[in-house]
């Protein structure tokens, strides 16, 4: 499994997200996980990867929490939690995104006609 944390020097709140996958890798007993850190550093930038905002969260290459119509720039980013609007997805929505990619990863290839 893959992650990346993508963020912002200027927004806190990738400390807060990296913690929060670290507890949520440990709940789901994933030991074997690759997580990287990229710095956003610039508007082309932040074009370039879809970024939007810090912290976002990739896992095995996609945002599990982006919505259509997002905004893409450098920004901190909200969630919607279980316990209100927080700068991080919560443990509980970090836990679930990692088991969906699990599942996807373990399910047979389709048929295609």
């Amino acid at each position: 499994m893959n992650i990346e944390i993508r963020y912002f020097d200027d927004c806190p709140n990738w400390k807060i997200a990296d913690d929060r996958v670290a507890e949520a890798l440990h709940e789901v007993g994933i030991e074997k996980a690759l997580v990287t850190y990229r710095q956003v550093t610039s508007t082309d930038q932040a074009n370039a990867i879809e970024f939007r905002g810090s912290p976002t969260i990739v896992i095995n290459g996609v945002d599990p929490f982006a919505t259509p119509g997002d905004a893409i720039g450098l920004a901190c980013r909200m969630f919607r939690t279980e316990h209100g609007i927080e700068g991080s997805p919560s443990i509980a929505q970090i836990r679930k995104a990692l088991t969906q990619s699990l599942d996807a990863s373990h399910r047979p290839p389709t048929k295609t006609g």
